[in-house]
């Protein structure tokens, strides 16, 4: 059983060899092949060739041609800054002044980095095939908003003008669909929805439900009738409140931060598929062993209902001890 049948039947919680592994290995990959993050963001080559080095060295089960979270609202036509050995941030969003007049879909063959997020994929999907998940990557409908307007006017926005937010959010969603059927025809399996910004920890439930939600069901009917293998949905933090109405957007896949309880996780979302949950930091500040018995007490709670990926909570800082990534990895060896 290679990589991507093991994650395929896992999905469906069906028996495997193994509990499959996705470390949310990003700018880890450059850091590790002496690569400075602000290069490895800017060249779907050197990703390539990065995500391939560390899924040799590592030996876990998906690589991600993900670049960082401001692709989409650079390539509409956001100013990025660009720091040495750091990912790159928005020092003007375009439509910091209300986005009154939208601009065009940006064509992902064109348009800012989009094309190199492309390239990334041809190359990962060209040499890894139907073997290792490869994993693309869009921003949800709300954390585009907000990458577009800038967090404070998309908040202020909801309130005071929520049908102006509405537009935004719409153009948001068409961006998102675009750039997402681009990465699947170029050779993603699934690209990951990251929407941190729809956390309730920055928006109430009732917000999500009300004007993300039917913006999220677009973008996953939209995926998955373009090809992908599953709809996978990244919401960082304490997601939980929002979990019940998951299945309703169509997720197959969620993924559950540390700051969620793995029991809360399985009774709220019985029949998705997990994906979590050791903190982020830990792969920073802890030694292996200590990797090793957070993933343990993970591998022991899902032994009888399947249906779990073992992962972080998100993604994994550039500055990691490769020891610690490669213990959660090993983790899994005493279960083979």
């Amino acid at each position: 059983m290679n990589s991507l049948e093991r994650i395929e039947r896992t999905i469906k919680f069906l028996e495997t060899d193994y509990v499959p592994v996705i470390a949310q290995v990003f700018g880890h990959a450059a850091t590790i092949a002496g690569v400075g993050v602000d290069d490895y963001v800017r060249d779907g080559e050197t990703v390539a060739r990065c995500q391939i080095d560390a899924l040799k060295r590592y030996g876990y089960d998906a690589v991600f041609a993900v670049l960082d979270v401001n692709v989409e609202t650079e390539a509409v036509g956001s100013t990025l800054e660009y720091r040495h050995n750091q990912y790159p941030t928005i020092k003007q969003h375009v439509f910091q002044n209300g986005g009154a007049h939208l601009a065009d879909i940006p064509d992902p063959a064109r348009s800012g980095r989009m094309p190199e997020m492309l390239k990334a994929l041809r190359r990962l999907r060209g040499e890894l095939g139907n073997e290792v998940l490869v994993v693309g990557c869009v921003l949800g409908p709300f954390t585009l908003t907000t990458q577009l307007l800038g967090i404070e006017n998309a908040l202020f926005m909801a309130i005071d003008d929520p049908e102006k937010l509405e537009l935004v959010m719409d153009f948001a969603t068409d961006v998102i669909i675009n750039f997402g059927r681009a990465q699947i025809e170029a050779g993603a399996h699934v690209p990951v929805v990251f929407d941190p910004s729809a956390s309730p920890a920055v928006v109430p439930p009732q917000f999500f439900r009300e004007f993300e939600l039917p913006r999220l069901r677009s973008v996953f009917k939209a995926l998955e009738a373009g090809g992908a293998i599953a709809n996978w949905l990244h919401i960082a933090g304490s997601a939980d409140s929002i979990f019940p109405v998951y299945a309703n957007a169509g997720v197959d896949i969620a993924n559950f931060d540390y700051s969620i309880a793995a029991a809360s996780a399985i009774a709220k979302l019985p029949r998705t598929c997990l994906n979590g949950n050791i903190k982020s930091l830990s792969f920073v500040d802890d030694d292996p062993e200590d990797i090793c018995v957070l993933a343990k007490k993970l591998l022991d709670m899902f032994k009888e209902r399947k249906g779990f990926i073992l992962s972080s909570g998100c993604e994994i800082p550039p500055e990691a001890k490769p020891e610690n990534v490669a213990a959660i990895v090993c983790a899994t060896e005493l279960t083979r």
